[in-house]
Parts: C-alpha cells; structure tokens; sequence
C-alpha cells in the first residue's frame, strides 16, 4: 500500500476556503474543518462503492467507510493530492482501493471498532438508495461513483438552499423549486407555471420571480460547495463545467 503519511511541500494559498488544500494544513482547526466538509460530500458515494464493488456486507461497509475517514486524516492521505495529475475525486477512490484492499489482507483489524460509530453517517439512507439503483456492471464502477458524488454535492446544496430559504422567510421560494426543479425534472408533460401558479395561490409572476431567485440561489450554493471541494481555480472551473454546464468564476 502506498504511504500516504509524507507531507506534502508544495502550498497552495487557503484563498479559496478550499477543503482540499486545509486537509494538508499543518493548522489542526484548518484540518478538522477540511475533514468535516470532505466527509459529507463524499461518504455516501465511499460506503455504496464498497458495497458494490467490494461487495462488502452492510456492517463490514460501515466500518470500513468509519476507518477510511478516520485513516484519511490521522494519515493524512490527502496531503499528498497532486491536482495537475488528477481529479479529486480519482485520487480519493485510488486512495480508498488501496485502503480496502488493505484492510482485507489484514481482515483481524477491521473489527477493531467493534461496530462502533466513529462519524455520524446516515447509513440506512444510502441502504435504501441501493435497494432501488439498478445493478452496476463491475466495469462501470468509476462512472458510478462520479455519479453519486454529483447527487452528493446536489443533495448538500438543496439541504443548504432550504435551510437558508426558511430562515429568510422564503419557505415558498423553496417549495415551489423543490415542485418545479426536484420533484419533475425529466417530466414530459411538467406543470406550468400557471398551474403552479394555482397550487400555490400566487401570481403567475411570483412563481416566475420565485423560481427564478431560487435557481439562482442553488446555483451559488453549488458553486461555494465546488470551491470547498476543489483545490485550484482550473479543477473548480472543469467541475462547475460538468455540473452545472456553464463557466464559472
């Protein structure tokens, strides 16, 4: 297994509130932010990997996602990330391979947690999630976990855009962008505006303004979620590209 606890020594500047370039911060404040923020984005997308690709039992899946983490900044794993020789996202899959694979020819020290629960991980979430994903064919296992990263990061703006939204007062702004946005949003025949307009006793001119400004809204939550999550201006460009087709400052 490649020794991940070297430092790094090249820096690039904290300008961006880039998680990425904090989790190799000699600053142990700087590090456990970093850890935070990357552990939310990018858990659920390790514990379904190990469960499909591994083909790890739940309870085995569990530990080994809590031990990766935790692995992860004790060792620093991510310090090394070089950004000019790969995406993110490819370096912590390298680095979680190696991890598993690990812990599987030692399998005695996968249990030394006893099943206790290190991080706060919603894991009967992501159990129902795969219950009902069809089934991935074993060479597709890359594209599936840039796929789940991506709802990953969705989920955590919506999650953000609704709780900014209630405490500005804006629970409708939300609603009607959960309705139009979330709830339809491959739909053929979608509601129109005028019968949202209608559901929600407002102007059609509200509904209008209201999802506009909410759009709005999400988007900039996305793109602060990228600029924590990338760590330099051309990956975050390339990621907002992807996610949200557009160039993005």
């Amino acid at each position: 297994m490649v020794d991940h606890t070297e430092p790094r020594s090249d820096r690039f500047p904290i300008t961006r509130l880039s998680a990425i370039v904090a989790a190799g911060s000699a600053d142990q404040a700087e590090r456990a932010r970093a850890f935070e923020v990357l552990v939310s984005a990018y858990w659920m997308p390790v514990y379904k990997y190990i469960r499909i690709k591994w083909n790890r039992s739940t309870e085995d899946a569990q530990d080994l996602t809590q031990g990766f983490f935790t692995a992860a900044i004790e060792k620093n794993f991510f310090g090394r990330y070089d950004p000019s020789k790969a995406k993110f996202r490819t370096f912590l899959r390298t680095c979680l391979d190696g991890y598993v694979a690990n812990e599987h020819k030692a399998a005695g020290r996968l249990k030394r947690g006893g099943g206790a629960s290190i991080l706060p991980l919603d894991f009967e979430s992501a159990e129902r999630e795969l219950k009902v994903s069809p089934p991935i064919a074993s060479n597709a296992m890359d594209d599936y976990f840039d796929r789940e990263w991506v709802r990953s990061v969705f989920g955590l703006a919506v999650e953000t855009l609704r709780a900014e939204m209630q405490t500005a007062g804006k629970e409708s702004h939300f609603l009607l962008f959960q309705r139009y946005v979330l709830d339809e949003p491959d739909a053929v025949d979608k509601v129109s505006y005028r019968d949202l307009a209608a559901e929600f006793n407002l102007p059609v001119t509200s509904v209008t303004n209201y999802l506009a400004g909410a759009r709005r809204e999400f988007r900039r939550i996305v793109l602060d979620k990228l600029r924590e999550l990338t760590a330099t201006d051309d990956e975050f460009r390339r990621e907002a590209r992807m996610l949200l087709g557009v160039d993005s400052q």
